[in-house]
């Protein structure tokens, strides 16, 4: 399977909600006012924000009124255009070497499994790859991590449970920096974002990173579950004041029929994704285009 198969496998239920909706609204055969907000509430329907959609929408009523089009394709085609550029509002992100990359986000999200996919990712682009074994709380994680780390073939750093999340961070840095290692991968504790003790927590562990690797390039990705919806925008706003978000991990994409607060996110929070989890095998993930994520829910 190709990789536009697979996000396209994976947006399935977002595009049969919303492409159903423009369908039925196209039949009616008729562009005017009604026209414009029936699709405003079909965007807000599939997890647009209400800002974001009312954007959208004006920009394609101004453009179809001064190019004195109403034909359907062309209304899509528009469609398609603006909500990509809404898409790469925020600057896509490019992950330079050597690379430490921790991964933030509440409990559930899919944070361990993503270590996994993420160490395999970045071995079939000839990277050598560690993983620290920051969650020290949640029982068993380490074990967890531990079989997804085995998967991948890569080194793993952790300490017992219970332990400083930051010295286990020192540690797998001091290991990866001796070895000569491309790319870091912390593992981090859920945390529910509403909790200050648990976010100073993440601070800390960014600045061991950046007192003991200033020389790597450090990325800080929030993991979000696609099916959390809009209420994603919440998560990402908090997690962004904390520790300066620099990308986002999707999450569960194919069992989410309201994957388009992806494009208020990135419009409103101008906050990139950068990598879409698109099943639950190793190789289930990719990272983000914005043009395929449109095409597969349109």
């Amino acid at each position: 399977m190709g990789i536009f198969s697979k996000i396209k496998n994976a947006l399935k239920k977002t595009r049969d909600g919303l492409s159903g909706a423009l369908t039925k609204l196209f039949a009616k055969d008729k562009i005017g006012s009604e026209f414009y907000d029936e699709l405003e509430e079909i965007l807000i329907s599939s997890d647009i924000s209400v800002t974001t959609a009312e954007e959208v929408v004006d920009e394609i009523r101004s453009e179809a009124k001064k190019e004195r089009l109403k034909d359907k394709d062309f209304v899509t085609d528009l469609l398609k255009d603006v909500l990509e550029e809404k898409l790469t509002e925020a600057e896509e992100l490019e992950i330079k070497y050597p690379a430490v990359i921790m991964l933030v986000g509440v409990n559930g999200v899919g944070k361990t499994t993503t270590v996994g996919k993420l160490a395999n990712y970045f071995l079939s682009k000839k990277k050598t790859v560690t993983v620290a074994a920051a969650d020290t709380f949640r029982a068993a994680a380490a074990d967890q991590l531990t079989v997804w780390a085995e998967r991948a073939k890569v080194r793993i750093v952790k300490h017992e449970e219970g332990s400083d999340p930051s010295a286990v961070v020192f540690d797998a840095l001091t290991s990866a920096k001796a070895k000569g290692t491309d790319v870091v991968i912390i593992d981090t504790a859920g945390r529910l974002h509403v909790k200050a003790h648990l976010m100073e927590e993440l601070k800390k562990m960014s600045r061991v990173v950046e007192r003991e690797c200033p020389e790597a390039n450090f990325y800080k990705l929030l993991i979000l579950d696609a099916t959390t919806g809009g209420n994603a925008i919440n998560q990402a706003e908090v997690f962004d004041e904390a520790v300066e978000l620099d990308g986002i991990v999707l999450t569960k994409l194919d069992s989410s029929a309201k994957g388009g607060f992806v494009i208020s996110l990135c419009s409103e929070l101008q906050i990139p994704v950068a990598f879409v989890g698109t099943g639950e095998k190793i190789d289930d993930l990719e990272a983000f285009d914005a043009e395929e994520f449109i095409e597969a829910i349109l």
